[in-house]
């Protein structure tokens, strides 16, 4: 029987909305990263104050992906590197 990996609760509020969030990762994972999507959306509020929260929520979402996928290429690209140098 395979072994249960611990999940641990953690409530987080972004945009004035409370999220309950179930994971494996810690709570104060869970609590930075709340704090960073709130902030992104926060800022894209002060530049698009006609977007409704599901539209500020979806450029935000959007965005995020965006820069994670621009960071994994350039981890890609690195390690590429890396291993021609070996």
């Amino acid at each position: 029987m395979a072994e249960e990996i611990a999940k641990s609760r953690t409530t987080v509020e972004i945009f004035g909305q409370k999220y309950t969030i179930i994971g494996t990762e810690t709570s104060s994972h869970v609590r930075s990263v709340a704090a960073m999507v709130d902030e992104k959306m926060r800022d894209f509020q002060q530049y698009n104050a006609v977007l409704d929260t599901k539209q500020l929520a979806v450029l935000t979402a959007v965005n995020i992906m965006n820069d994670y996928l621009k960071t994994k290429e350039e981890l890609e690209k690195l390690q590429l590197q890396i291993r021609k140098e070996d």
